[in-house]
Formats: structure tokens, C-alpha cells, sequence
């Protein structure tokens, strides 16, 4: 690993870069109220957002709050929701996470990060998201499949555990953009970084990526007879392919 210095500088520009080419980047999950986002992200794991959201506008119909969902029929969620996948467990994490807001917070979705982790279901993945789009609150940095693995893919942290993860992004980026950071890094590995196929020879962040195969090309030998005065080398092509 470089030093935290070199590494804050290289995070820091990665974050210009993620900001100018995705300038439009939100929360993807569809949501009317803080609560129907802490659904709605519970939701999400394991689970595209495209899928969430063709899921909840019948559940946030028939269960607009915390009152409806505590009391509703489990079965009636749980139909509701099969097709995000751990539908049992995703049900039983809602309606009991609806019962402790209804019982410890008077019915209002808690704020802080330590009271939102006492919910259950809630870890600080869905927490920072809570806080950061429900709030404005930037409370840490969301670590999703997206962001450990292009995190891990650019240098940045060398941790499997998001939680270490996290840590380590936090020291690197300002508080400003936690969750900046987050919903671009997502939309670039939707993008661009796919898990099994990177673009590497389209990628605006290749130079700055150690892992990218547009850099780890091998660099073609030329003859002689091609190699005239004037006529760049394939290093410097590539270069200019990342500049």
C-alpha cells in the first residue's frame, strides 16, 4: 500500500473524476418517506434496486408506515416481497424493526447512527444510507458489493470487512462526500468496472488504477524498421488512451 498521503491525494482525485462523469448520481431505491427507505435499502441486500422498486409501491401501498407494517399479517409481506429474495427473514427484519420504532422512538425513525443500529436488520450499510439520503447526514461511507470490491480493485484499502473498509475510506475522503463517493463508485462499477468484464480500455480512472489491465498490458516489442524517428512508442499510446 502506498502512504496515507499519496493514497489521500490519489482518493481525492478518483472523487473529482466519479463527480464530473457522474454528475446526476442519487439514492436508485424509490422512496416517499425516511421509513420507506430503511424498507425499502433492508430490502436491497442480496437484491438489485431495480427489483426493489418494482416490489415496493404495493407494499408501501397496502403498509405506508410503521404502524401498518408492524401490525400487518407476516404472510402478507412476506408474499409481498418474495421475489427480493430471503423474503422470510427480510419480512421478520421490517415488522420488527417497525415495532421498535413504534415502541422506543414514539413512532419516528431514529437519526443517529447508534440508535439505528439497535434496529433489527440494520447494520451500518443501511444505516449510512438512512442517515445520508433520509437525514443529509453523513454519518460514514456505505460499503455495498459495488464500492468493497472497486475499492479494493483501486488501492485503496486492501480489507475484505466493510466495516474495516469503511474505516479506511473515511480516512481518505472528506466527510462532505461519504456518500458522494458511494453512489458513484456504484454507478461506475454498473458502468464500467463490472465485476467479471472491466472496461479497463474505457475507463477514465485506469491511471489511477493499479489493478487496471490497461495498464498491465504488456508492451508490445517493434522492430527497428518501425520504430522511425517521430513515432511513438506503444507506451505512449497508451498514455494517451488514459489521459
Amino acid at each position: 500500500m502506498a502512504s496515507k498521503r499519496a493514497l489521500r491525494q490519489r482518493a481525492l482525485e478518483i472523487l473529482i473524476r466519479l463527480k464530473r462523469h457522474y454528475p446526476n448520481s442519487t439514492c436508485a431505491l424509490h422512496y416517499q418517506t425516511p421509513l420507506q427507505l430503511l424498507v425499502a435499502t433492508i430490502l436491497s441486500a442480496q437484491c438489485t434496486d431495480e427489483r426493489v422498486n418494482r416490489v415496493t409501491p404495493e407494499l408501501f401501498r397496502r403498509f405506508p408506515d410503521a404502524q401498518a407494517l408492524a401490525s400487518a399479517p407476516r404472510e402478507e409481506i412476506e408474499a409481498l416481497i418474495h421475489s427480493t429474495g430471503f423474503y422470510r427473514n427480510k419480512a421478520k427484519h421490517i415488522q420488527e424493526a417497525c415495532r421498535k420504532i413504534l415502541t422506543d422512538f414514539g413512532g419516528e425513525l431514529p437519526r443517529t447512527m447508534p440508535e439505528l443500529l439497535t434496529l433489527p436488520g440494520v447494520a451500518r450499510k443501511t444505516a449510512n444510507v438512512v442517515l445520508a439520503h433520509a437525514f443529509g447526514v453523513n454519518a460514514g461511507v456505505t460499503v455495498d458489493t459495488h464500492v468493497k470490491r472497486l475499492s479494493r480493485r483501486l488501492g485503496l484499502t486492501e480489507h475484505e470487512d466493510p466495516v474495516r473498509i469503511e474505516k479506511d475510506l473515511m480516512q481518505l475522503l472528506p466527510q462532505s462526500d461519504w456518500e458522494n463517493w458511494s453512489i458513484r463508485l456504484i454507478d461506475h462499477g454498473r458502468a464500467i468496472c463490472d465485476a467479471r468484464k472491466p472496461l479497463c480500455e474505457q475507463c477514465f480512472l485506469a491511471d489511477l488504477c493499479p489493478t487496471s489491465s490497461a495498464l498491465l498490458q504488456p508492451v508490445r516489442p517493434q522492430s527497428k524498421a518501425k520504430m522511425t524517428a517521430g513515432q511513438p512508442t506503444s507506451q505512449q499510446n497508451l498514455g494517451d488512451v488514459n489521459q
